[in-house]
Formats: structure tokens, sequence, C-alpha cells
């Protein structure tokens, strides 16, 4: 099996935040898939990062190879009594290969740890791999908000709202 499909999930670290700001850079610089665009300000996403490792409701997770490679990462929000939020990133080389799945299954057992009653998602509507995998495990579609983000070039995007009851 390829190196690179041999990965764990594990809570992140201090000493990860330069390279899971760099993934959320290039997955930024694909202009696709998530809000942040690039370039990033790396040092304001940084402070994101550790803030999120120092916040007690935050669950921040990574997808680290064998190697030591970050490939994936995660971080659940709980904003109690409201329901779970969550972003994620994966590497394109790492896509369909079970990273996306493992960091999701991070989340929403942490989500039940905390006893919460719901887990929720914002996903552009033509990211039809993350909305299927985001299907596969019982969340569904509930609404679809229009023009809710305006890109940085003035266009403005769609935004799919995504659920899962937990109780």
């Amino acid at each position: 099996m390829d190196e690179a499909r041999v990965f764990r999930v594990r809570t992140a670290e201090a000493d990860d935040a330069r390279a899971v700001v760099e993934l959320w850079g290039g997955v930024a610089a694909e202009g696709r898939w998530i809000r942040r665009e690039a370039p990033l300000d790396i040092d304001a996403t940084m402070g994101e990062f550790r803030h999120a490792l120092a916040s007690e409701s935050a669950h921040p997770v990574v997808a680290v190879t064998s190697t030591g490679r970050i490939i994936g990462s995660a971080i659940g929000f709980d904003q109690h009594p409201a329901p779970i939020t969550f972003g994620m990133h994966v590497a394109i080389d790492q896509r369909r290969h079970g990273v996306g799945t493992a960091l999701l299954q991070s989340v929403l057992a942490w989500a039940g740890e905390r006893g919460s009653h719901k887990v929720v998602l914002e996903v552009w509507p033509h990211n039809h791999a993350a909305i299927a995998l985001y299907e596969r495990h019982g969340f569904v579609r509930e609404g679809l908000r229009p023009a809710q983000y305006c890109r940085r070039n003035g266009e403005l995007w769609d935004a799919l709202e995504m659920g899962l009851h937990l109780v």
C-alpha cells in the first residue's frame, strides 16, 4: 500500500500549526472547495489555529501519514446550545482515500461525547464528493442559502446547509 495512504487521525498540536495552515492554503488555492481564498495571511491563520487549540469548545484533529505529513485537518466547534459546526480540509492528492471519512468520524465521536444534539455544516453545492460523503454518514440537506458568500472576484456563491441529528 502507498505510504501516503497509511495515516492516523490524532488531536492537533501546536507544532502542527504551520503544516495545517499550509494545507489550508493549498486547498484555498484550488479556489473551489472552501470559503477561505488564497493567498492566506499565514500569521493570522496560524493565530486562528492556535486559538482553536487553546479552546475547550473546539476539537482540532489532523490526519498524519507514517512519515509525519499532515494530509488532512478538521475542527469541530461547540457553541452550546447551538449545534456543533465544523470545517475540514484534505490534501488534493489524498482525497477519496478515507481521510475525510476518518476526520468526519472523529468530529462526530467528539460531538457525541459532548452530548450535542446535532452537527451542521455548509458546503458549496458544486462539491458533489463532499456532499456524498456527508450523506453517507447520515447528513441531510436542510436548505440552500442563495448568494450567501461574496468571493474576492465579486461572484456570489450559494451555500448548502446540511445537518445530522445525533439524538
